[in-house]
């Protein structure tokens, strides 16, 4: 398809903070053409958006000169060496390549080659979950499954942190999150993908009568039981392959920026499933390029994408081309504006599957009406 006359010179970058709840706050990135249109990013990142703002500060300037004939090098200009600075970098990189593929008529993923046209989806019911019993969970989960949803994910272990495990109190600790999981269980039947988020609360002791009562529970992995140093990828090693005995797989690395992170765990056969973020793993083409990386040592992909719409939009894009796909994480329910702020409903969830965004580029665009209304700060405009 021939790419349409019109220009590629940037006006402005405009930088967006939505407050959806005492939880969350949203951060888009929006970039604009001297012909009035739009590309969009996101690099949420709660509870850190002014180092988002400094690195917005620095990075904008470079953004405004960046080619939408080569929307990759940007990213790779700028290789971010931390997570706010990496959430900017790929949220400016989710605008260029917006704007790339709205200039070529095409969505992103038929720009980078399109494997797959569904796209098999898992609810994170965690942030929704505000009466956080059993009880709480499963009537979140009961709304997930009337949504369409046949997988779920919840982060349960509320009670346990690494310094309770390191004195011997993580089994105490464990025991309200286990019969949250229970409960879940229960609620969504014995055969539906359930997995567990542990926000690398425990120590490897611990972890190991975790895997045996997880596995009771047929729990389809378990996520980040031990921080990520690499300090540990001896012991990830080793739950991992206990984890495997027990028939449950190992999920991880969902903050981790660029390949050169990854590569350490998943040569060392620290996981399963790796899940890189559309908001910090380096940008688009790195994305790429890890996923390519990991089908080559037999590791799944999973992306992680427990953030708002913007990502979403792209995290569907990128689930189309990914090699080594399993499934896509969504963050579920947490507020109506994920939505609406995107212009309209994305597509429904039936039978655990779902369909990226139609139309050019991410295939969404950010209500500006609504994001006044929900500012949590000054916009901030950098103009060419």
């Amino acid at each position: 398809m021939q790419m349409r006359t019109l220009t590629d010179r940037l006006h402005s970058l405009t930088l967006h903070r939505a407050r959806i709840s005492h939880k969350t706050c949203w951060t888009f990135v929006k970039l604009r053409t001297q012909d009035g249109r739009m590309g969009y990013g996101e690099a949420t990142l709660t509870g850190r958006e002014d180092l988002l703002e400094a690195a917005a500060q620095t990075l904008a300037p470079l953004a405004l000169a960046a080619s939408l004939d080569r929307p990759g090098e940007f990213a790779v200009a700028n290789a971010p060496a931390d997570l706010p600075h990496a959430a900017m970098v790929c949220a400016i990189d989710q605008a260029l390549w917006d704007l790339h593929a709205q200039n070529r008529q095409l969505s992103l993923a038929q720009v980078l080659g399109v494997k797959r046209e569904q796209i098999p989806i898992y609810a994170n019911i965690n942030r929704r979950t505000e009466q956080r019993t059993p009880e709480g969970f499963a009537a979140s989960a009961a709304v997930a499954i009337a949504a369409g949803f046949t997988a779920f994910k919840i982060a349960p272990f509320d009670e346990v942190n690494t310094a309770l495990c390191a004195q011997g109190q993580g089994l105490k600790a464990m025991q309200p999150g286990l019969d949250r999981i229970a409960a879940v269980r229960a609620a969504v039947g014995p055969k539906a993908r359930l997995m567990v988020d542990c926000h690398w609360r425990f120590d490897e002791a611990t972890t190991w009568h975790l895997n045996i009562a997880l596995a009771a529970l047929g729990i389809y992995w378990i996520e980040c039981p031990l921080p990520e140093v690499e300090a540990n990828i001896p012991a990830l090693t080793r739950l991992r392959q206990h984890a495997n005995r027990l028939g449950m797989r190992q999920a991880g690395l969902e903050e981790s920026i660029g390949w050169e992170q990854f590569r350490p765990y998943c040569e060392a056969g620290a996981y399963d499933v790796v899940m890189p973020d559309i908001k910090y793993a380096g940008g688009i083409a790195e994305m790429l390029h890890i996923a390519q990386a990991c089908a080559q040592l037999k590791v799944q992909i999973s992306p992680h994408n427990p953030s708002g719409p913007v990502c979403h939009a792209a995290s569907l894009q990128l689930a189309c081309v990914l090699d080594s796909f399993d499934l896509l994480e969504m963050q579920f329910d947490e507020s109506p504006l994920f939505d609406s702020l995107a212009g309209g409903p994305f597509a429904s969830i039936r039978q655990g599957v779902t369909v990226p965004p139609a139309g050019a580029g991410l295939g969404v665009h950010l209500d500006a009406t609504l994001l006044a209304a929900h500012a949590d700060r000054i916009v901030r405009v950098w103009e060419a």
